[in-house]
């Protein structure tokens, strides 16, 4: 299908082979794939956790939570260990780490082991949601980058609807979520062994797909990535390619390291870092992922059964997959910058909206928070809407920023310390979710992440500069 979508917009233009590319950037967002799978398969695994592991509110959502420690380690290290082993080689590794971790998640019969498999997966999808976007940054004309970094996100989504629908699948047919299903083992587990399908996948593809070629060149091997750029563009614009990256790279050819991350003059950390920063933080603190983690949880609170909580996740999951086509058709035309605008804008609109819904809600007599049928609506449009706006800016355009914004020298680092910023921000709003839940509500907490919303609207406006149409060796530190 991205096949499809991709070249049918996408002239041909000199000796370029539009097909290689489009193939072999699909292959690397096989890893957003298990991303979004990974991140989305726990949602329907929450009453399953609590019925084996018998752990308290806390000892869940740590265990929900836990992931996204390794993510945040898995980020930062893939970052640096790419600048050394390669792009294509981190991502094998990872590939073989989502493997590991849906077995191990799926088998685990105390909380330590599942925690060390979820870790273990955190790595995984912290190392690939930061080097499948700069592999694909790093293969594809600048005319149409941001479309094929777009679909990385697709994939994502992808991979968040499948978990979502395989989930509400494997509940249904075991009667719940704790149920038993094959081999007598329960579905939460199979819930996490349906991943191995894709990691094998995954695995299988990456071993077809050559290096990255700005890489090769970062580490003095201009053969072979001549032969790549060859392959990718054609030899005669494979030589002028090479001139370019080599020129880039001249004046300050040493081996990446962190401190290129700070300014040569004043020794301060570069303002571009901070923008990186400042991108992946807020694509969380706006509080996405409390729908994608505890989509389940919180439809349920709100009145909602199992079935029908997990139908409204499959819901969610289709709609972010259209919204993410809108920012493919959108990103190469009207840029970056506008789509981030315009998707803060409207997340704090939706999100100020589901606040309303829940601070108008009642207690019932269990004490759950209990909606009228209109503010039940409200809640439910509301909620659809803003994951709508954002995966059609923040979701995609800050994994596209971060894998182009960078100059060559410090794309690694750059993206090692932006992409442990995304993952710790998405573990401090994961874990501290249940605690809101139980001390300031939903009301509350959605009052925070709207908060953040309107914050993000003046960041963009102040901050962020736009990097449409630019050649990566056109980007300034």
């Amino acid at each position: 299908m991205n096949d499809v979508l991709l070249e049918s917009t996408l002239p041909a233009q000199r000796e370029e082979n539009t097909r290689f590319i489009v193939k072999i950037s699909g292959v690397a967002t096989l890893g957003g794939f298990l991303f979004g799978f990974d991140s989305g398969v726990i949602n329907g695994t929450v009453e399953g956790l609590k019925t084996a592991f018998q752990s308290s509110s806390s000892g869940v959502g740590f265990e929900v939570a836990s992931m996204l420690l390794g993510c945040a380690l898995g980020a930062f290290f893939a970052g640096r260990v790419s600048d050394y082993w390669g792009r294509r080689s981190v991502l094998i590794i990872s590939s073989v780490l989502f493997l590991l971790s849906a077995l191990g998640a799926g088998a685990a019969h105390a909380a330590w082991f599942f925690i060390f498999a979820r870790v273990t997966g955190g790595f995984a999808v912290g190392a690939a949601s930061v080097i499948a976007p700069a592999y694909i940054a790093e293969v594809a004309p600048a005319r149409y980058r941001g479309r094929l970094a777009t679909v990385q996100q697709i994939a994502i989504i992808g991979g968040l609807f499948c978990a979502f629908l395989s989930n509400y699948l494997l509940a249904k047919a075991a009667g719940a979520s704790t149920g038993s299903l094959w081999l007598g083992q329960s579905a939460w587990r199979w819930m996490f062994w349906m991943q191995v399908l894709p990691s094998s996948l995954f695995f299988t593809s990456l071993l077809f797909i050559p290096e990255s070629p700005r890489y090769l060149v970062v580490r003095k091997r201009e053969r072979e990535a001549s032969a790549v750029l060859s392959r990718l563009y054609g030899q005669g614009e494979a030589l002028i390619k090479l001139t370019e990256i080599s020129a880039s790279l001249a004046q300050d050819r040493h081996r990446p390291q962190l401190s290129d991350l700070l300014d040569k003059v004043s020794g301060k950390i570069r303002p571009i870092v901070w923008v990186g920063i400042g991108l992946a933080a807020f694509q969380q603190l706006v509080g996405i992922n409390v729908v994608f983690y505890y989509g389940a949880v919180l439809w349920q609170a709100v009145g909602f059964s199992e079935s029908d909580a997990l139908l409204i996740n499959v819901l969610s999951g289709a709609l972010s997959i259209g919204a993410c086509l809108i920012a493919v058709m959108l990103i190469d035309r009207i840029g970056r910058k506008p789509l981030l605008w315009v998707g803060s804008l409207g997340m704090a609109i939706t999100l100020t909206l589901v606040t309303f819904a829940f601070a108008n809600g009642g207690l019932d007599a269990s004490g759950k928070l209990a909606l009228s049928p209109s503010m039940g609506t409200l809640a439910l449009v509301a909620a659809n809407a803003y994951v709508v706006f954002f995966n059609m800016s923040w979701g995609p355009v800050m994994w596209v920023m971060l894998g182009e914004m960078f100059p060559n020298q410090i794309r690694g680092s750059g993206l090692a310390v932006a992409g442990a910023a995304q993952w710790t921000s998405n573990f401090a709003i994961t874990v501290t979710f249940p605690i809101l839940l139980t001390g300031i509500g939903l009301a509350g907490a959605y009052g925070l992440y709207a908060a953040a919303a309107i914050i993000s609207v003046f960041f963009v406006r102040r901050c962020v500069h736009e990097t449409r149409g630019k050649e990566l060796e056109e980007m300034e530190g």
